[in-house]
């Protein structure tokens, strides 16, 4: 199983680039080798975000699309994960917030790989980042 970051929808609906070339490749293995991807609905929380500062709202759909259709899974936020996350961020300060809301997911869910190419993860002990 492995978790997909927001930076992998927003790379496919982006403009033509190594970083676009290598999420495709990555998504491809992932189905080629069976894997099961999981999200939290946090990320597309970071979709709507993201778009909204830049004024690109409309590739909120588009993202939400390509999200939906690759991940098995969307797992809600709990307060355990929050209050799980703020742990992980107090011991892991180069961490950020919304990593640590997807590494508290993740562990209460016994996940331990996810897809992305946010460096930040490679902090969390226990935790595989899924990347070219």
């Amino acid at each position: 199983m492995i978790f997909v970051d927001s930076n992998i929808p927003m790379y496919l609906v982006g403009a033509d680039g190594p970083l676009k070339d290598l999420t495709r490749r990555l998504l491809e293995r992932a189905v080629i080798d069976g894997e099961s991807l999981v999200t939290d609905a946090e990320v597309f929380q970071e979709i709507l975000r993201r778009y909204t500062t830049i004024d690109r709202r409309d590739a909120i759909g588009p993202a939400f699309d390509i999200l939906r259709e690759v991940v098995d899974t969307v797992h809600p936020i709990e307060f355990a994960d929050v209050a799980r996350s703020r742990r992980i961020v107090a011991s892991t300060p180069r961490l950020s917030e919304r990593g640590a809301l997807h590494i508290a997911v993740m562990q209460a869910r016994d996940i331990v790989r996810i897809m992305s190419f946010d460096t930040g993860f490679d902090l969390v002990s226990g935790i595989e980042r899924v990347h070219v």
